[in-house]
């Protein structure tokens, strides 16, 4: 008799064990369905716009004459920006006022400019 209920015990041991391996696969199947069946919006397909054509930027007289400042490091006076750039003395006059006022160049000398 002692025998027969350690066997019974022994039994619904492994039964308990058994249900409980068994409720965790079912936990884990109903997750893995879970997964199947969410439901996958589309993608809306988005057109996609082309970049803007790049503008050529003309440079302005100021800019002209400051490029051709920054080439000459010890300075560089008027007859040869008028000759570097094809402007007229009152022009190169009147656009090396603008750059001096923005702080971009600075005299050396009587006529000679270096960019600051």
């Amino acid at each position: 008799m002692k025998n027969l209920k350690k066997n019974l015990q022994s039994v619904n041991k492994d039964l308990k064990a058994l249900a409980k391996k068994v409720d965790r696969m079912i936990i884990t199947v109903g997750k893995l369905e879970k997964q199947k069946t969410v439901k996958v919006k589309p993608v809306k397909k988005v057109a996609v716009k082309k970049p803007a054509a790049k503008k050529l930027v003309k440079l302005t007289a100021a800019d002209t004459v400051l490029e051709v400042i920054k080439r000459y490091r010890k300075g560089v006076d008027v007859s040869t920006l008028m000759e570097k750039t094809g402007f007229n003395r009152r022009k190169i006059y009147d656009n090396v006022k603008v750059l001096k006022k923005q702080g971009r160049i600075k005299s050396e000398g009587r006529g000679v400019y270096v960019k600051a």
